[in-house]
């Protein structure tokens, strides 16, 4: 961000710069061309051989400014380039508040047509009363301003960072900065962080609760004593899962994981995922049933990837759905394509959080009643893209949900 930031500054400074050199430049052609027009007046003889010599000068300096111009033409067309295709917003005020340039990304951000920015007082432009305050701050003190805030309207966090013009008295340089996706991020982190612990404290509290009662006797007892170890082994493999699920994100997002490819059915693959989610199922009291009675064409598939997909989202549907309650699963096949489907009756997601579900750490249910570490559908997400095929969920909140994903048809 200060890298940035620095660049940004020094590309204002240079077209400044060369604004201010432009301006020079005509200064002195100006008091040149006065000066000539002076000697003109003075009607001197025309057989001064000084005459000739001034001329060749003349002549010799209309071509150093000329090219002169030129380059610095080049060089601003070349910067003003750069400052139109950054990301972040660009204004530049005068000292009558007005905007004498800005720049595509400014008028994205600030929800506005750039053709209207110019010419514009600052007030009408930004707006937002705490955006004019930071610009009024560095006008007020001379010195550069800076501060983050929150647009509710947008759901945005915005940086301003206001700059005193040194080539312009009262002028003002304002960048800003979409924040979002990185507050977003630091957001995520920060719950990954929080639910990763829960769940690692959990099983850790219950394996040392059960390893103590073991020696405490309960190994003397043997019906006891396999009781507790069963629930060790399920406290370790629930541990287990968790590390396998950030081994597997680490390895698909850097591009390390190889699938193994074969030619298999739809069916089979359906009926490995439920035979392995049956028992779970049974035991939150909740129907877990296959529809797909037709033939269908066979996919090349990594078996092994795709029931994990299945097992994920079959996962989820039973977490979600109250005692009594329905999980679906079915396929179909279209000209190209095998489409296969969870459905739940379950809760539904609200919509707000429907278009994030497959952010990686990302929990629909932001209390850890449903445990897991939210990375189950970033990674069914990258398994099904590798296949060259797509994922997306429907849902209504309260009326359940369907996990749809395609696979190309061998």
């Amino acid at each position: 961000m200060n890298t940035e930031l620095t660049l940004l500054i020094i590309l204002f400074a240079l077209l400044l710069w060369l604004g201010w050199r432009n301006y020079t430049l005509n200064q002195r052609i100006h008091s040149l061309t006065e000066s000539v027009r002076r000697a003109n007046d003075e009607k001197l003889p025309q057989d001064l051989p000084q005459l000739e010599e001034l001329s060749n000068a003349i002549a010799a300096l209309q071509t150093r400014l000329r090219e002169q111009v030129e380059a610095e033409k080049g060089e601003h067309a070349r910067l003003s380039a750069v400052l139109e295709q950054i990301p972040d917003g660009i204004l530049i005020s005068n000292a009558e508040n007005r905007i004498q340039f800005a720049n595509p990304a400014v008028a994205y951000l600030l929800e506005k047509k750039a053709d209207s920015l110019v010419g514009s007082t600052v007030a009408e432009t930004l707006r937002h009363h705490q955006l004019i305050e930071v610009w009024q701050k560095c006008k007020q003190s001379g010195e550069m301003q800076s501060e983050v805030i929150e647009v509710p309207l947008q759901q945005r966090f915005l940086q301003l960072i206001a700059i005193p013009d040194q080539y312009a008295p009262d002028g003002i340089l304002l960048l800003i900065q979409d924040l979002t996706r990185l507050r977003r991020l630091e957001t995520v982190r920060r719950d990954f962080i929080s639910n990763l612990s829960h769940e690692l404290r959990t099983p850790l509290a219950s394996l040392k609760a059960l390893t103590e009662t073991l020696q405490d006797g309960a190994l003397d007892d043997p019906p006891a004593a396999q009781r507790f170890l069963s629930r060790i082994e399920t406290e370790v493999d629930a541990l287990t899962q968790m590390a396998q699920e950030l081994l597997d994100l680490s390895r698909i997002e850097s591009g390390k994981i190889e699938l193994n490819l074969q030619e298999t059915t739809p069916q089979k693959i359906l009926q490995r995922a439920a035979d392995r989610m049956r028992l779970q199922a049974e035991r939150a009291d909740v129907n877990l049933t296959l529809d797909c009675l037709s033939e269908l064409p066979n996919i090349q598939a990594d078996v092994a990837r795709i029931e994990q997909v299945l097992v994920n989202l079959i996962h989820n549907g039973i977490k979600f759905t109250s005692t009594g309650g329905t999980v679906t699963l079915s396929a179909e096949a279209g000209s190209r394509l095998i489409r296969f489907a969870v459905t739940d009756s379950g809760s539904g997601i609200p919509a707000d959080d429907l278009p994030r579900i497959f952010e990686r750490f990302y929990k629909a249910d932001p209390s850890r009643r449903s445990g897991g570490t939210g990375l189950g559908l970033s990674i069914s997400k990258h398994l099904i893209e590798a296949h060259g095929g797509k994922i997306w969920a429907e849902s209504r909140e309260g009326s359940g949900s369907t996990f749809y994903f395609e696979l190309p048809i061998s």
